[in-house]
């Protein structure tokens, strides 16, 4: 016999000591974890979608809120210039109105007609 039908022989020896119920039960219990950790997985998956959509509605809301309050922002500070220089000018808060009546003869009559 030859060195390489004496090398088959030894190896299909120690094939047949292999305990085949072991190599099975630890195949299936890889494969169950390797199901429970992929369940895992796409649970944390979904979880941090879930997290990223709602902290996208918020940044959507205080982008909203922001722009509101520059809007407020600029009109009271438009508002607050405005009641700054009525003071300067001395203007008054008005008590009661009068109207200036116009005269037939006026010029501002007669303009108005044509």
């Amino acid at each position: 016999m030859t060195i390489l039908t004496l090398s088959y022989r030894a190896i299909e020896s120690r094939v047949a000591f292999i305990n085949w119920k072991i190599i099975y039960s630890v195949s299936i219990l890889f494969l169950l974890l390797m199901l429970v950790f992929y369940v895992f997985l796409v649970n944390e998956l979904t979880e941090g979608a879930y997290l990223i959509k709602n902290y996208d509605k918020e940044i959507k809301m205080l982008f909203q809120e922001n722009k509101n309050l520059e809007a407020n922002f600029a009109q009271a500070q438009f508002l607050g210039q405005v009641t700054a220089k009525a003071k300067e000018l001395s203007f008054e808060k008005t008590t009661n109105i009068k109207y200036i009546k116009i005269l037939e003869s006026s010029l501002a009559k007669a303009v108005i007609n044509k």
